[in-house]
Formats: C-alpha cells, structure tokens, sequence
C-alpha cells in the first residue's frame, strides 16, 4: 500500500470509528466489513481452517459491538480488531488443552464483564433490544456465551439446556447470523435502558436472597414469580414453587448464604450468578457458585435453570430434595 492509500485508509477508520462511537450503526457495520479479512487472516494463522476460526471471528464482532467505545486511538482500529481475535484465539487454544481446566470465553480485559462494558457506550441499548428480538432457544446460549462470567463455555452451556455441544455451536452460529439482521432492524428505534434494566436486578436479587433469610420466600415467588414456574432440568421440568422452596430452605437452614457477583438483565431473560457460602462447620457442603438463569413472562419468573460450574454431588442433591 502506498503512502497515499494508507493514509486514506487511516482516515477512513479514523472517521468511521468516531462515526460509531457516536451510535452510527452502519458506520460500525462498514467498519467491522473492512477489517473483516484481517481478523479472519489471523484466525486462520493461530487456530487453521475450521469452526473454530470462525467462531473466534464471528465473538470478535460481538465484543467489538460492546466495546467500541473503548478504542482511543482511531487510526488503530484494525489493530485493536485484531488483537481481539489473537486474544479469542488464544482462548480456544486453551480450552483445547486436556491438562488445563476451561473457565469460558473472557472479554479482552478480564476485570470488565459484557455488562460492565456496555454501560459505558451509547450502544448498549441497541444490542439488548436486538437479543431481544432472537427466538428464546438463541437467545439464551448466546446471553450465557456473551453477558455471564461462569457460564460462556460451549460445554457448561450444554449442560443448562440440557443438548449436545454440537447444538450450542449450531445454535450460537444461527443467533450470530440473526443478530446481524436484528441490529440493522432495529437500528433506528427507541429502545429501553439497559443500565436501568440491570440496576433493577440487581435490587431485585439481593431483596429476594434478603427475604429468603428472613424467611419469606414463599412471599417472594407468589408475589414476583409465576404460579406456574418450572424449575427445568436441561429441557426437562422437575418440579414448581414448592420444590424451589424447599430448596432453599433446606440450603438456609444448613447455613449457606448466596451471593451475588454478576447480573444480566433482559425483558425476557434475566441471570444471576452467586457465590455460594458454605457453613463454616462444613466447608464442602456446596459447590462454590451458582447461576439463576431466568426466563421471564410479563415481568414474573417463568422458568429456572439452576447451574452449578461445578457439579453437586448425589448426595447433596438428595438433601436438597432435588434427586
């Protein structure tokens, strides 16, 4: 490229760049389309042909949508794009060794979650409102893959929707695709506030652990829950409010305490991840974490999804009278 063409090129980005941190969605579409070969090139240089290259690109459009706000030097936009998919790259490298344990896809910067992010650009609405737009059976691998710290694994994602791995991959590819089309759609369109949305959550997360030690649980799922809420299994219902209830009675009556650490808050979907809180008498008692994966029907918890990153044991299960 001659000097020329390359300073052209530079100020083509640097002009689309600002275009887009300003909330012009086709200026960051023609962005992501310049550079496009570029970060697939490096795909292709780190992981080969494959699916892998794919998916490490296709995240890297995603995390670009979130964080473009982020990039302070215009003229290196390509550079940044890039280094998102080197750093995907490594990611899927690491996942791929046997030796080492899989805690998921992270953000470039591992001290700011999806939310966090999206909290600091004028595009955070309008990537919620075009999830929202997804069937409900690609919307929630892809809110898991990108909007959670614990759950972003291609296998922890299978195991809550009780699928093959293959089905996740399939059905991230399609939300991807869809997502592309929903954002354009949806371009121009009032949409809700996504930080206001999250806020709410997380009051409405820890009012309810709140309740719940104070024992009035019940009150939280006939008040904020539906009647017919399913506690699910994979894809499978395996009991109501009053197997929920129990659930967490027995848990407080044991002595563990839940914790939030993230929330992801959709119109229809909403997550929370928890530390858990062993007794001190009894420090293995539970597993570490667990994720409330929510859908929602007019504003109350249709389904529950409870996932633990790692696994309880039979027998604490039995307790819990869950198994």
């Amino acid at each position: 490229m001659t000097g020329r063409a390359a300073a052209d090129a530079s100020a083509e980005d640097i002009r689309l760049t600002r275009a887009a941190q300003a909330g012009d969605v086709v200026a960051l579409g023609l962005l992501l389309e310049r550079h496009r070969a570029g970060m697939r090139a490096v795909a292709l240089s780190i992981l080969g042909p494959g699916p892998d290259a794919d998916d490490a690109v296709q995240d890297a459009v995603l995390v670009a949508l979130a964080r473009i706000g982020d990039v302070r030097d215009p003229a290196a936009v390509g550079a940044w794009l890039r280094m998102i998919v080197r750093n995907n790259c490594r990611m899927l490298l690491r996942r791929s060794r046997p030796a080492e344990p899989f805690d998921g896809l992270s953000l470039p910067d591992p001290d700011a979650g999806p939310e966090e992010t999206l909290e600091h650009h004028a595009l955070r609405d309008w990537v919620w409102e075009a999830v929202e737009e997804l069937p409900v059976t690609l919307r929630i691998p892809l809110v898991l893959r990108h909007f959670t710290e614990g759950v972003t694994a291609y296998e922890r994602i299978a195991q809550v929707l009780g699928v093959p791995v293959g089905t996740v991959r399939s059905r991230l590819n399609q939300a991807r695709a869809r997502l592309a089309g929903a954002l354009t759609a949806i371009a121009d369109a009032a949409h809700s506030d996504a930080r206001v949305r999250t806020a709410a959550s997380w009051d409405e997360a820890r009012d309810t652990l709140a309740a719940a030690e104070a024992g009035h649980f019940g009150r939280v799922l006939t008040e904020r829950w539906s009647p017919e809420v399913a506690l699910m299994s994979g894809a499978t219902r395996i009991g109501g409010a009053d197997l929920l209830a129990r659930g967490m009675d027995g848990d407080l009556a044991a002595g563990v305490r839940q914790r939030p650490v993230n929330v992801a808050a959709g119109r229809t979907l909403a997550v929370w991840e928890m530390d858990l809180v062993s007794p001190a008498d009894d420090p293995g008692h539970c597993p570490p974490a667990v994720a409330w994966i929510m859908s929602l029907s007019g504003g109350r918890v249709a389904q529950l999804r409870l996932f633990h990153p790692v696994a309880l044991r039979d027998s604490v299960l039995s307790e819990r009278g869950i198994v």
